[in-house]
């Protein structure tokens, strides 16, 4: 990724050449070559699901990622599904430092709303597509083992420990359950909810288990779609690339704040267990995935490599 180009949307081009449409794709030939075989995986935020275009457009790419011999993981959110369910159940739901409060009644509707309503509407537009998706959580196979997160704040030098209820972290990611998928036809996408050693279920941030995901599978790209355009510097203008060493120094300094840390600090971490780079992406560019992975020109965020 070298530059941080908009792409002109489909509408704008509404006839492309046909000798442009074939300069695109031999452009892209060697990027397909280079992934093939290899796994990726991309986390798919919630505030996007409430976009159809954008909806099918990641169907789309997931899809045509998987007919040019990559394996792509799909990792979803649903922050705003929940936020809304709850709401209409009235149940009420508070939100310390970003992250949901969990009670039982709450988590019975977060895996109502990720295992079930979100996870199969994702399956459903990439099968729509011509893929082959499956639905799974953490429960599936013991895929995602997890403990209670325990908030700690720190005020005058004083420790406070904020008890947020079924809200957990992952321990293990069982690699050898999304290793059954690799050599086939299908593409799993993942709810982020583990369960603990006793059995009970943990409602955890999207982001943390797709980032815990790749390190598992030992990914190439971990990809995380959000809606901004990437990390900013000092003078807010988009990084398109940086070190892991050079990202720290900077949420030291104070350039990156607010939440956009917890996204790199995910990367930092996947970059540090063996993942070659993790790339924040504009999820509301046009096949960003395909600009980031496929071509020398456009990339859609910032990419965060060790160093």
């Amino acid at each position: 990724m070298s530059s941080a180009v908009r792409p002109l949307s489909p509408s704008a081009i509404p006839n492309p050449d046909p000798v442009v449409k074939a300069a695109v794709l031999a452009e892209a030939l060697p990027y397909m070559r280079r992934y093939a075989g290899r796994t990726l995986v991309l986390k798919y935020g919630g505030h996007a699901m409430g976009d159809t275009t954008i909806g099918d457009s990641f169907a789309r790419d997931v899809v045509l990622l998987k007919q040019v011999g990559v394996n792509p993981i799909v990792v979803h959110g649903g922050g705003p599904q929940i936020a809304e369910m709850l709401r209409r159940l009235g149940i009420e739901s508070t939100i310390v430092d970003g992250l949901r409060v969990t009670d039982t009644a709450t988590m019975e509707v977060v895996e109502m709303v990720l295992a079930g309503t979100i996870n199969k509407r994702l399956v459903s537009a990439i099968n729509a597509e011509g893929g082959c998706a499956i639905g799974l959580c953490g429960k599936d196979g013991g895929l995602i083992r997890a403990k209670k997160m325990v908030l700690t704040r720190v005020e005058a030098s004083t420790k406070t420990e904020i008890d947020l209820g079924f809200v957990g972290e992952p321990q293990q990611i069982a690699a050898h359950v999304l290793d059954t998928f690799k050599q086939s036809d299908i593409i799993p996408v993942i709810a982020p909810i583990g369960v603990g050693s006793q059995g009970e279920t943990y409602n955890i941030n999207a982001d943390t288990v797709a980032g815990a995901v790749a390190a598992a599978v030992e990914a190439t790209r971990l990809l995380l779609l959000t809606d901004v355009a990437g990390v900013l510097d000092a003078d807010k203008q988009l990084i398109s690339e940086i070190t892991s060493s050079s990202a720290r120094r900077l949420i030291a300094d104070g350039v990156i704040s607010g939440g956009m840390i917890p996204k790199v600090e995910t990367c930092l971490q996947a970059v540090d267990s063996g993942v070659e780079a993790a790339v924040i992406l504009d999820g509301r560019v046009p096949h960003a995935i395909l600009l980031e992975l496929f071509t020398d020109t456009s990339g859609a965020g910032t990419l965060i490599r060790a160093g």
